[in-house]
């Protein structure tokens, strides 16, 4: 293999290479009636929940689901910190791509907020890296193959991947 060659098979991808740069947020003490209003405007399934300016959880669909329709609990008065998935699990933008996917699958979540320092800079989920890259793909597929994939999980890896 020519040294060219050896060089771009070793190149990998980075988070920063599919995260998206445009996180919304949402206060913790807003209620998830406000933070479902504005996954709607901005048609996204998660938001991440601040206080103060500092990333302190996120809130997503699956969230809502789990804490509050199926609780019955009042949408009005239910806080987004009250239900939000705390504490975050994060990762760094020059992360390599193949390890956030493997701390997805072990931590079970489909969605890394991206922090730089503490500062968040970006939001990388199961979906993004699937419809990226093919490479990614292979990866998916072995993670899929050694170990069973969370039940969260498996319908986008069965969608993009299989």
């Amino acid at each position: 293999m020519s040294p060219k060659k050896e060089e771009e098979s070793n190149v990998s991808l980075k988070v920063d290479d599919v995260m998206v740069k445009e996180v919304i947020t949402i206060d913790e003490n807003s209620t998830v009636k406000e933070a479902a209003d504005v996954m709607n405007k901005f048609e996204i399934g998660c938001l991440i929940a601040v206080k103060k300016g500092k990333a302190m959880g996120i809130i997503t669909e699956r969230d809502l689901l789990k804490r509050v329709i199926s609780d019955a609990k009042n949408a009005h008065k239910t806080k987004v910190k009250d239900v939000m998935s705390s504490p975050l699990v994060v990762v760094e933008p020059d992360m390599d791509l193949e390890d956030a996917v493997k701390l997805m699958f072990q931590m079970k979540i489909k969605k890394l907020p991206v922090v730089d320092g503490k500062r968040l800079v970006g939001l990388v989920s199961l979906t993004d890296i699937a419809r990226f890259q093919p490479q990614m793909m292979t990866i998916l597929k072995q993670l899929a193959k050694r170990q069973t994939a969370p039940k969260s999980m498996k319908k986008v890896i069965d969608y993009y991947v299989v």
